[in-house]
């Protein structure tokens, strides 16, 4: 072999296994493993959501609540306060009336309703402001999964107390995720609340020269705008991180092809099954028609396209009815049946494809047709009395 013959095969070896490595690596992807490519089926949706499997962030809900939070201590937090004043105001009183009136001494039992009477108070002095986080919280998950409550995550499962699936969890490649998310969020609002605070240092620090009323307000307002900031980068980062569950839960959810062919198997039923179902009633149904041809009372024919039965029983059908009909093959069995029962056999060619493509199995025939077979029933009448 010259030079120029080796380099050629040479080339042709390169080719030949590019185009083999090409094949497995696409038979690969075929198989029943197959990579993950196609997009989960409603029914895979469903199915995990029932589980409690949904694109929801954690993030964004408490981002939210936090702002609700805020934004009511910002419109009513001086009521808040008010409140808070009267009610130590009235306790003090009342303790010292109840001194006074026992000289000097309150049982416990008196004390122990005082202090109830003040937790209630006080409980309904803040509920507004947590019933409104609450309520931001619960409208944010709503909005995100829709309202379809579940208790399967809540089952006892030895998965979720197995230290081996709880060891390998801490290193997974979600918790990797977890774990930067939270740095980048630390971060972000660790700044927030440094560069608020910077520009806040000179009435900190005059805070000792103030009257503690005057010093409670400054460091309240303080608070509320910097929680109302936080608040608002928080927001921005939970958009952020809905975006990323609903993309990280499309991916986590997208089936294989060979998936995707089994649910439908399943959904549908296998079509081979399926065939052989059909195949099964059609060969039932044929058994049927055939066992009626012996009493009908002609057969009207192509004369060997197609065959038609028909059969006129006044206790059924006001009009003569099909009782068998078939083309080619089936048409000749028709036939042959018909001619070992003594069935009249009548050649028509319009006649035979009008009833066939027209007139169902076991239905009468059209008005339009009434004369024509009145006309050839009466015929093989006839021909059977005079013999």
């Amino acid at each position: 072999m010259t030079k120029k013959g080796r380099v050629i095969q040479q080339d042709k070896d390169i080719k030949v296994q590019m185009l083999l490595r090409l094949d497995l690596q696409l038979f690969a992807k075929e198989g029943p493993g197959g990579e993950k490519t196609e997009p989960a089926t409603e029914k895979k949706l469903s199915d995990a959501r029932k589980e409690g499997q949904v694109a929801k962030s954690r993030e964004l809900g408490q981002a939210l609540a936090l702002l609700s939070l805020f934004v009511v201590l910002k419109i009513w937090a001086g009521s808040i306060g008010h409140n808070f004043i009267n009610g130590f105001r009235t306790n003090y009183t009342r303790m010292k009336e109840m001194t006074t009136l026992v000289g000097g001494e309150i049982s416990v039992k008196d004390f122990c309703r005082l202090l109830n009477s003040n937790i209630v108070n006080m409980a309904l002095i803040v509920a507004p402001v947590f019933a409104a986080a609450f309520a931001v919280a619960f409208i944010s998950d709503v909005v995100q999964v829709k309202w379809q409550p579940t208790a399967k995550p809540l089952t006892p499962k030895f998965s979720k107390i197995n230290p081996i699936n709880g060891f390998k969890k801490i290193f997974s490649k979600d918790k990797i995720v977890e774990l930067l998310k939270s740095l980048v969020k630390l971060v972000l609002l660790g700044y927030m609340a440094y560069s608020t605070l910077k520009g806040e240092f000179s009435v900190l620090f005059a805070l000792f020269d103030m009257e503690l009323s005057n010093a409670i307000r400054v460091i309240g307002d303080i608070a509320i705008n910097l929680g109302l900031k936080i608040s608002a980068l928080y927001i921005v980062i939970g958009f952020a991180d809905f975006g990323y569950q609903k993309w990280k839960f499309a991916e986590d959810m997208k089936m294989t092809k060979q998936e995707v062919k089994d649910e439908w198997k399943n959904a549908e039923g296998d079509p081979a099954v399926k065939g052989k179902q059909k195949q099964r009633m059609m060969e039932a149904s044929r058994r049927r028609m055939m066992q009626a041809v012996p009493s009908a009372d002609v057969v009207i024919t192509n004369p060997t396209h197609f065959a038609v039965a028909i059969k006129y029983d006044v206790n059924i059908f006001d009009a003569p009815y099909v009782v068998a009909k078939g083309e080619d093959f089936l048409a000749a069995r028709i036939k042959e049946r018909a001619a070992e029962a003594g069935v009249e056999i009548v050649e028509n060619k319009p006649l035979a494809r009008m009833l066939y493509y027209n007139v169902d199995l076991g239905t009468p025939i059209p008005p339009e047709l009434y004369q024509t077979v009145a006309e050839i029933l009466a015929a093989i009448y006839n021909a059977r009395k005079i013999s």
